[in-house]
């Protein structure tokens, strides 16, 4: 059963089921990128989607629709049928064996109306409509993907995914969507056919070499007190901040007068949160180093590795724009932008090769979790057009957020405005402050002293 003060359901499962390839698939093994199986790619990333009913769809099961179009669609994405092994220097690779991904039928005793805004990161029924099968977490041995389709008493449904983030990106995941749509209208093959060849783009050079200086691994030790201690996430608490148009403006008003004419929405948002969530951990020391992590596809840009369409896995760095917290905290929002400018202006097809020698040499590092913020921008893959048959989703994204990670997702308010939704972990004494630095910066200046 699932309940808040004002709302109080039940969501019946069926027994988990492994959905296979509906044709034969080759059995094989394929080995993941060098990008791909980085300490820091090694967990399950959650999606949620909302859909009403559609008139047109009546008489049509959702989750019979979902399980035939997600079973045509292994044919084509077979490694995804498959299970995670190890190899030597803790190298990942997919046995190819075509047991199948874990699908669960379920029925909620409401409507979807009711949910208001509890659709929304960090969805309060999380685990109600994605609920964590038993043994089924893991990264390495277990199904790949886990799908849940709970229909509503309305004729709307809810479906959340559960992705192992090793085997594809924002822009992958949304690639297998998309071929499950088309199958489910009646496609005979998916309009992008998938590539792997990740032993062809994105592996280390032989032999490796790190040629870039790379903020976003570097591991500090010192006897400060470490944000990690701050960050415990057992006692971190899950919000999100909704940015509208005005917001975004009033941000943009903060930095129109500097030479930010290509400044985009992103960072304006990176920057204010960047600010924000630093002022309300309040690091003791003011030189301590802070840093955010801007997560950067390499997809489609000049001067990138050549990757071509239809190619699933992950192909995205995240350089990091590094500031001592007193500077970050005291200087005008612009000094965040221009930070984040430089460090996006970092990427280029060398950095990328350099990361993926990191990771050899290395040994797969994760990435520094002391001080760092890393965001991830979902606003233009697609992720809220998904459409079954059902239209748009009234809320598609990731409700996910890590005690480092944050993902932009859009989302229409109650009054209609299109904006961007960011969920985001912090420890409980820093949420209230957290909300006041924001709700001030994206107030006019001119209303500050209104607070």
């Amino acid at each position: 059963m699932a309940f808040s003060s004002t709302l109080v359901f039940t969501v019946k499962r069926r027994e988990p089921e492994l959905v296979v390839p509906k044709k034969p698939t080759p059995r094989e093994i394929k080995k993941l990128s060098d990008i791909d199986d980085q300490e820091g790619f090694r967990f399950q990333v959650p999606l949620m989607f909302f859909f009403r009913d559609n008139p047109s769809m009546r008489g049509k099961d959702p989750v019979g629709v979902i399980r035939e179009g997600l079973a045509k669609t292994l044919v084509y994405y077979y490694p995804f049928a498959g299970r995670i092994i190890e190899g030597g220097n803790r190298k990942l690779m997919v046995d190819c064996n075509g047991k199948g991904v874990l699908f669960v039928e379920a029925d909620a005793n409401i409507k979807i109306e009711q949910l208001r805004d509890n659709i929304l990161p960090p969805c309060p029924f999380m685990e109600e409509f994605l609920h964590d099968v038993p043994g089924s977490g893991g990264i390495i041995g277990c199904p790949l993907l886990l799908i849940q389709v709970t229909r509503f008493i309305c004729g709307g449904f809810a479906l959340g995914i559960r992705l192992n983030h090793t085997m594809a990106d924002g822009y992958g995941a949304m690639q297998f969507l998309n071929a499950i749509t088309e199958f489910v209208k009646g496609a005979s093959a998916p309009s992008i056919p998938p590539i792997w060849q990740r032993e062809q783009y994105l592996n280390a050079r032989s032999p490796p070499r790190i040629t870039c200086t790379h903020n976003e691994f570097e591991q500090i030790t010192h006897n400060k007190p470490s944000s990690d201690d701050i960050m415990d996430s057992d006692k971190l608490i899950r919000t999100a901040i909704f940015f509208s148009p005005k917001d975004i403006q009033a941000l943009r008003n903060q930095v129109s007068s500097e030479n930010f004419h290509r400044c985009q929405r992103f960072d304006l948002i990176t920057a204010c949160l960047w600010k924000c969530r630093t002022i309300a951990l309040h690091p003791t020391d003011p030189d301590e180093m802070v840093r955010v992590s801007i997560i950067i596809n390499a997809r489609g840009k000049q001067g990138m590795p050549d990757i071509p369409t239809g190619y699933y896995g992950n192909a995205f760095i995240y350089p990091a724009a590094v500031s001592k917290a007193g500077v970050l905290c005291t200087s005008p929002l612009s000094y965040a932008v221009h930070l984040i400018q430089n460090a996006k202006a970092q990427m280029s097809d060398e950095y990328i090769k350099s990361v993926a020698d990191l990771m050899v040499i290395k040994k797969r590092p994760k990435y520094t979790t002391n001080w760092n913020f890393i965001v991830s921008d979902l606003t233009r893959i697609g992720i809220d057009k998904v459409d079954f048959g059902w239209d748009n989703p009234v809320y598609g994204g990731c409700t996910f957020a890590a005690p480092v990670i944050s993902f932009y997702n859009n989302f229409k308010n109650s009054n209609g405005e299109e904006g961007v939704v960011v969920p985001i972990c912090l420890p409980p004494l820093a949420v209230e402050k957290f909300q006041y630095e924001v709700k001030k910066m994206t107030l006019n200046l001119n209303e500050h002293s209104k607070l």
